[in-house]
């Protein structure tokens, strides 16, 4: 066990932490979430979320909210600006923090740094202490940065999401070699807050494997996308509860093609129960993706505690 598993399993003694760190109230018409790489993804899901619950939010990279906030809000009057870094040093997410600032809008950082640049910055922080050997790829930080931004959003979540959790990691974890193996088309499928989640899979299995990944929306997935699957396709489906019977039959389509998938909260080749509903599932789903990112650098023999071409920090210069 290298230490990327190492931190993946050890990260739910760190969840508490997010469960129980104070939440700033929000009052504002419309709340901007932004981030960069996986906190991007995860400000995808907490905007949706944010959503759900009746105030209206959307997701920005960092670089862009900094550059051109009006292409994405006309209006900037009663906005609340919600930044993710996990460093609290990412270059374009600080900077997005500072021009809005400037601008007068209040900012939310949070962040596993208690003393970092983005910290200092923001108008209110929320603070979340991550496992210490946690290494480029974001694991345990990830997955507390989503629970305090889903409880941000409204989100009720208890330490029962815990235990949750551990059941989809165990399998795939645990997950059959014959699964893997011959693979080399990767998709993941996932709808309204969960693609978002299904977004940050394909980053992590981009990230630790080297290998090429592509998110869809679930129903979007038959519109051209489908023509890629074969014997070599993977898809990872996050199953909607409102929509689980038409995404059961993309899933079939798919077999019939030839491709497997991996069920979350449906059928599959593999299928993995969710216990949570709704939102509240979320956080079961995060660190099972994690480890099937593993898995599959494993099965390249690619170390994932050195990825290619990535540095811990981004930042610009």
């Amino acid at each position: 066990m290298n230490v990327t598993e190492r931190v993946v399993k050890e990260q739910f003694p760190f969840w508490q932490g997010a469960l129980d760190a104070e939440i700033p109230a929000i009052d504002a018409e419309c709340v901007v979430v932004v981030g960069c790489g996986t906190s991007y993804y995860l400000a995808q899901t907490i905007a949706s979320a944010f959503n759900v619950n009746g105030r209206d939010a959307l997701a920005v990279p960092g670089g862009e909210w900094a550059r051109r906030p009006s292409s994405y809000v006309a209006d900037r009057k009663g906005v609340v600006v919600v930044a993710l870094s996990r460093s609290g040093e990412s270059t374009e997410t600080v900077q997005a923090v500072e021009a809005s600032r400037a601008a007068g809008l209040k900012t939310i950082a949070i962040t596993c740094e208690k003393d970092s640049s983005i910290a200092r910055a923001a108008d209110e922080t929320v603070y979340l202490p991550t496992h210490p050997q946690e290494g480029v790829v974001m694991t345990s930080s990830a997955s507390l940065m989503l629970i305090a931004g889903l409880r941000l959003a409204g989100v009720a979540l208890d330490s029962a999401i815990t235990k949750a959790a551990e059941g989809p990691l165990s399998v795939l974890g645990d997950v059959d070699a014959s699964v893997i193996a011959g693979r080399r088309h990767f998709v993941y499928l996932g709808a309204g807050a969960l693609y978002g989640i299904a977004s940050e899979g394909a980053l992590k299995l981009q990230e630790m494997s080297i290998s090429y990944a592509q998110t869809f929306h679930p129903m979007e997935y038959r519109h051209g996308p489908i023509s890629l699957i074969d014997e070599g396709s993977l898809v990872v489906l996050l199953y909607s509860e409102d929509t689980l019977d038409e995404e059961a039959k993309l899933a079939r389509e798919i077999q019939e093609k030839g491709g497997k998938v991996i069920g979350f909260g449906g059928p599959g080749d593999i299928s993995i129960p969710l216990l949570g509903k709704q939102l509240a599932r979320i956080p079961e789903i995060l660190p099972a993706l994690q480890i099937f990112g593993e898995r599959i650098a494993q099965s390249k023999q690619i170390d994932t505690t050195a990825p290619r071409h990535l540095t811990k920090v981004v930042v610009l210069s």
